[in-house]
């Protein structure tokens, strides 16, 4: 069994001072970031290591990137979770100034939202069968012939019923879905 991080009766619980905030960051600052296990009692600190870590990497930080996220970051976030799923801290490493876990939360609060609103699965990046206006039962689409959210297809519809499902290169007067934009992230996997 693995030892405990600290002594819990001897740590501060909760949120955290302004002056805790600053032996933080003075400690940092002289000696770097280290072994986060001794860093508390180093620093003058009643925290625990992970405390103390989580801290510094989510908002003491001096290159985190505060504010909201640009349509950039958001289209960005769209193609790398198409690509590499939930990895977060993948993702982030990929949008400098951004922690994994407020990457996550906001495609859990804001993007998944999105993409649902705009007819697309968040799961696997798909056009799901409700983005299409339809009655009952006329609608006879196979799901596994639907291409990826960054690919183009062309829908005509009559009366809101869907006629035809094609690829945008099909010289068919439909209307167009041109998906997302192509980005080349160059990314590899170890």
């Amino acid at each position: 069994m693995r030892k405990p991080c600290c002594d819990k009766q001897d740590t501060n619980k909760g949120s955290w001072s302004k002056q805790e905030d600053q032996k933080l960051i003075d400690y940092i600052r002289k000696h770097g970031e280290g072994c986060w296990r001794t860093l508390p009692q180093s620093a003058g600190l009643l925290r625990c290591g992970k405390s103390c870590r989580l801290r510094w990497i989510n908002y003491l930080r001096p290159d985190l990137k505060r504010g909201n996220f640009g349509e950039d970051e958001e289209d960005l976030i769209i193609k790398l979770h198409a690509l590499l799923g939930n990895r977060w801290s993948l993702i982030a490493g990929r949008l400098p100034g951004r922690t994994d876990n407020e990457v996550k939360n906001y495609w859990n609060s804001h993007l998944m939202r999105k993409l649902i609103t705009m007819g697309i699965d968040p799961n696997n990046h798909r056009l799901t069968l409700q983005s299409f206006p339809s009655r009952k039962n006329n609608l006879l689409i196979d799901s596994a012939t639907l291409p990826a959210a960054n690919q183009s297809m062309k829908i005509c519809v009559e009366d809101n019923d869907v006629q035809q499902v094609s690829d945008a290169g099909s010289g068919s007067s439909c209307l167009e879905d041109s998906g997302l934009p192509d980005l080349n992230l160059d990314l590899t996997i170890t």
